[in-house]
């Protein structure tokens, strides 16, 4: 009998399109993407929202543009910002010319909802004139009428339909450069439109569970939807749509993909729930860590194990590793080997010392071109 290897992702076959200099599909990594909240004609608010994005990791980020003074503020914004910046359009023809003369990199618009032919036309003039794509976004929630009367639902069918009904408008304007979503806050919906659009077209796909709840249960919601959709192979890009700060869009969406070894970044901690053999107090030791270590970008691994039962097996699987010991008295593990023991009162300080010089270490050696053809591949994932 043949089996697949356990940890190999087969990623879809689509075809490549930029956001501004980020590249979306093909064999570009998979990007992490986020939505301000803020007004969009608050330019400095919006600014200071896509600055906490930007050090987070945001690959690019969506604002909203529902009238004219929120495309007049995008110069600024993006003037002031480093990621690509998507305009969201609603419905008005107009907004998706003014946010592409302004530079946004990518338009969010459905083209059958803006009107006549012709202002479909002038929109796609706008953006191959000034190099915007596009992400057609059909959402569950908004299906056009005719659909649901031939439907009778929003379902998978109807979904899939509609989205390759305004991928055709772009393709009869002779225009490609687009990514399409097709996004439901039901998980079973959602990732079967995705699977059947997958099979339909060969344009990236930009993944979320939409709405999907406040963080906790939003996580849990976006874990389970992109994480089977991930593992078949199927997303180009992510956002992780939860009722919480941006900021924790991207760090979830950054988790998805690291728990899947589709890409890393910053310090990934394996650790055990705890229990009554700990020989630290684990929960707390790991909540100070990842709050300290949080501005470290450069990917490397790190575990936490309470006691001796997991630890020395975890710790020869990761960068650094501590488990519990005795008392006071507990054992360091640098690149898999034991190497030093550390009393309870300095450890936290300690590790965050390790961690920060290895990823100098590592930095450096990418920087020299020393780190091994296996080593890079395992860490730029």
């Amino acid at each position: 009998m043949s089996i697949r290897p356990y940890r190999e992702i087969v990623r879809r076959k689509s075809r490549q399109i930029y956001v501004g200099d980020v590249p979306v599909g093909g064999d570009a990594p998979i990007t992490v993407q986020s939505m301000t909240n803020t007004l969009t004609s608050d330019a400095r608010a919006t600014i200071e929202q896509i600055h906490a994005l930007e050090d987070a990791g945001a690959d690019m980020v969506r604002v909203s543009c529902p009238d004219e003074a929120s495309t007049r503020a995008l110069k600024e914004i993006i003037r002031e910002t480093s990621v690509p910046v998507i305009a969201d359009i609603h419905f008005h023809y107009k907004r998706g010319i003014e946010a592409a003369e302004a530079g946004a990199a990518c338009l969010r618009i459905n083209p059958g909802n803006i009107g006549s032919a012709d202002r479909v036309r002038d929109v796609v003039k706008a953006a191959v004139d000034h190099n915007c794509s596009m992400r057609i976004g059909v959402n569950a929630g908004s299906l056009e009428r005719e659909l649901l009367e031939k439907y009778g639902e929003p379902c998978p069918e109807a979904m899939v339909e509609s989205a390759l009904n305004h991928a055709r408008i772009l393709e009869d304007n002779d225009f490609f450069n687009f990514k399409i979503s097709v996004k439901a806050s039901d998980v079973f919906l959602s990732v079967a439109a995705y699977q059947g659009l997958a099979e339909a077209c060969d344009y990236p796909l930009h993944l979320g569970i939409t709405e999907a709840g406040g963080l906790s249960t939003g996580t849990v919601k976006s874990s389970i939807g992109l994480g089977m959709l991930l593992w078949s192979g199927i997303g180009d890009t992510i956002r992780v749509s939860l009722s919480a700060d941006p900021v924790e869009e991207i760090k979830v969406g950054y988790e998805i993909l690291k728990s899947l070894g589709l890409r890393r970044r910053g310090v990934t901690i394996i650790s055990c729930p705890s229990c009554a053999r700990q020989a630290f107090p684990v929960i707390k030791t790991v909540e100070t860590l990842e709050q300290r270590l949080a501005h470290i970008q450069t990917p490397l691994t790190l575990s936490i194990i309470g006691c001796v039962v997991n630890g020395p097996g975890e710790a020869r699987e990761t960068d650094i590793g501590l488990t519990g010991g005795g008392k006071d008295n507990h054992m360091v593990y640098l690149s898999g080997l034991t190497d030093h023991k550390v009393a309870t009162g300095d450890m936290v300080d300690h590790i965050v010392e390790l961690v920060e010089a290895k990823a100098a270490e590592i930095e450096a050696l990418n920087a020299s071109g020393e780190t091994t053809a296996i080593e890079a591949a395992k860490r730029i994932a």
